[in-house]
Parts: structure tokens; C-alpha cells; sequence
């Protein structure tokens, strides 16, 4: 790139794309470097996929405050996924015990305290 970079015009499509592409030589390298690393972001893309695909459809949701709420849903429903749970399982879960709850023992119910409980051999997060 360094050698087609010096015959190139610095203002032309090329020129400013080598130029990129040099500027961030490193970052774009370093999975070369570590085997752990990936080289792409498809993990990423496909999890965002169905929020990213039902953007243009939740637009006009009806509520100005829906678009917010729908953004709470999905996290919720994302957190799950991440953390290996059943998505179903954990909002009945969730719905049944939360109204019995205190606000004091809110971070029980994160899908992240669903997680590590059922690693310890939990059924759902344990309340005191």
C-alpha cells in the first residue's frame, strides 16, 4: 500500500483510502497477533439483527414513550440471549415473583443474577 500510496494522488478515492487503511494499520492487524481476537464483527451483527431489522417497523409504534420501552424490552430480551437464558422462562419468572418484591433486592432479577444462580443450581434467582 506504502508503494502504491506514493503514486497516487492524496485527494483521489485511492490516495484517501490507503491513507485510511495505514492510519489504522494496527487495529486492523492485531487478530493476526492474537488467535482470540476476531477479524470481523458478525457476532455483533447478528445479535443486533432483529432490533436493526424492526427499526423501520416500530417507528410509528403509537406512544411517544413506546420507542424507550421497546428499547428496555429488547435489552432485557438481549441480556437473556447473552447469558444463555430462555428468554419465556425468565419473564415468567420475572412476572411472578417481582410483584412481591422489595426495591431493595431489584439487581436479584438482572438475567445476569438469573445466570449466576442457575450456575449454582438455582431454579430463577433466590429472594430473601
Amino acid at each position: 500500500m506504502e508503494l502504491i500510496r506514493r503514486k497516487t494522488l492524496p485527494q483521489g478515492l485511492l490516495g484517501q483510502a490507503i491513507d485510511y487503511a495505514l492510519k489504522w494499520w494496527e487495529a486492523l492487524t492485531q487478530f493476526i497477533a492474537d488467535g482470540t481476537l476476531e477479524s470481523d464483527n458478525n457476532l455483533i451483527e447478528n445479535a443486533i439483527r432483529p432490533s436493526a431489522l424492526g427499526k423501520k417497523n416500530f417507528l410509528f409504534i403509537g406512544h411517544p414513550e413506546a420507542g424507550e420501552r421497546s428499547a428496555v424490552i429488547y435489552t432485557l430480551l438481549g441480556s437473556c440471549r447473552r447469558h444463555g437464558l430462555n428468554p419465556f422462562d425468565y419473564l415468567k419468572d420475572l412476572f411472578t415473583r417481582l410483584p412481591a418484591a422489595k426495591i431493595t433486592q431489584i439487581k436479584e432479577f438482572t438475567p445476569t443474577a438469573r445466570a449466576k444462580a442457575e450456575a449454582k443450581g438455582f431454579k430463577g434467582v433466590q429472594t430473601s
